[in-house]
């Protein structure tokens, strides 16, 4: 079918063209709302400031269609080929496109407000500038993506894969990244005011200068990530990991501070925190005072330790600690090494609380065994609790008796 039979067809009240043929042909600026080419071959087709709102484009073939400025509001467009199309500046507010493939599709500044994207393959498409407020990512893959400067406030980001996206300048706004994996990613500038980003991964991540006013970041991982400039004020950091972040010029103006305490400025004249000037939070900031050692001319780690850490400040020395149970005041699970561990390393984890110190501030641990043959079963227990890339250094030996016959005792050394 070409355009001018199908145009015909449509002026004269037939809206159903399923399976119908239409590659390559020029429907621009036509009026096509309401259409229905569920299965249609569209591929290459010009349907740029074409009005399609409401139409039913269910599993249609659109790669490297050109959509541009098309009015496709409302459209249903699920399960459809979108790849290397060109939807710059088209409207699709409330248009449901989940479970589509929109694989390096050119959607920049394109008005997606409200719009269904569960599921949708997104990866290396150009959102430059796009409108993605309140709509539902759910699950979809933006791998690659070039979301920069994009609005996403209240868009529902659950199970998003953002791997290698670029995020710089995005409006974040109140997004649930809850528990999202945004390792490594570049979200410089950019707006995360009262997100929730509770146990999310942000390990080297970059967030120079970005706004996490009254962010939720309890128990994130920010290991190495970059908050350089950023503004935190009223920002909850409780339970978060923070070796290695760079908080040069960041404020933390009544943000709860990873210990659970009010952070409280120690300058009286207005100006922004410097912590490096700062002995309070160098003492909360474990980074300042943590460095791993690493050499291609000595044997590489082949567990959950480093070669070795340097350190600096206060030392904390914590004496070996077995499997003593101090509710029974007795040593517990007598013939089972991996839990007899797990008992030693709540007995540590109680003394490091109690000095103010983390699993983060330890820089050397060592291992004791009756029998060297329950390392892997010890070893499982133990990377718990330290990450391999930021693990101490650590020694492991065999002996003959270990105090109360237990299977294993370990003590190791903090730095506060």
């Amino acid at each position: 079918m070409d355009a001018e039979e199908l145009l015909e067809k449509y002026a004269k009240g037939e809206r159903k063209f399923h399976n119908e043929r239409l590659s390559g042909v020029d429907l621009k600026g036509a009026d096509l709302s309401g259409i229905d080419l569920q299965g249609a071959n569209l591929t290459g087709t010009d349907l740029s400031g074409t009005n399609l709102t409401d139409a039913i484009f269910y599993a249609v073939n659109l790669s490297r269609a050109s959509l541009t400025s098309a009015n496709m509001s409302g459209i249903r467009c699920d399960s459809a080929n979108l790849s290397l199309a060109e939807l710059n500046g088209a409207n699709l507010s409330k248009a449901n496109l989940s479970s589509s493939n929109l694989t390096n599709a050119n959607l920049d500044k394109a008005n997606l407000t409200g719009a269904n994207l569960t599921a949708t393959n997104l990866s290396r498409a150009f959102l430059f500038q796009a409108d993605l407020n309140r709509a539902n990512l759910t699950n979809a893959n933006l791998t690659g993506a070039n979301l920069a400067e994009a609005n996403l406030t209240a868009t529902i980001l659950n199970g998003v894969q953002f791997l290698e996206a670029n995020l710089n300048g995005c409006q974040l706004r109140a997004v649930n990244l809850q528990k999202s994996n945004l390792s490594g990613i570049k979200l410089i500038d950019v707006d995360l005011s009262v997100a929730n980003l509770e146990e999310a991964n942000l390990k080297k991540a970059c967030l120079q200068s970005s706004n996490l006013e009254r962010a939720n970041l309890q128990g994130a991982n920010l290991t190495r990530a970059d908050l350089s400039g950023a503004n935190l004020k009223k920002a909850d950091l409780t339970n978060a990991r923070i070796y290695g972040w760079n908080i040069e010029n960041a404020d933390f103006t009544g943000a709860t501070m990873p210990d659970g305490e009010l952070y409280q400025p120690e300058t009286s004249d207005g100006e922004i925190y410097q912590p490096e000037s700062s002995e309070k939070l160098s003492q909360k900031v474990t980074s300042m005072t943590r460095k791993i050692i690493r050499t291609d001319k000595a044997p590489a780690p082949v567990g959950p330790y480093n070669q070795a850490i340097a350190a600096t400040g206060t030392m904390l020395f914590v004496a070996g600690q077995i499997a003593l149970d101090i509710r029974l005041n007795d040593i517990v699970y007598t013939d089972d090494v991996a839990k007899q561990t797990e008992q030693v390393m709540a007995n540590l984890e109680a003394i490091l609380t109690e000095a103010g110190a983390t699993w983060l501030d330890v820089v050397k641990t060592t291992v004791f065994l009756k029998d060297m043959n329950d390392f892997a079963a010890v070893n499982a227990v133990y990377a718990k609790y330290f990450d391999a890339e930021t693990a101490p250094a650590r020694a492991c030996v065999e002996v003959s008796r270990l105090p109360k016959d237990v299977l294993v005792e370990i003590d190791c050394i903090a730095v506060i």
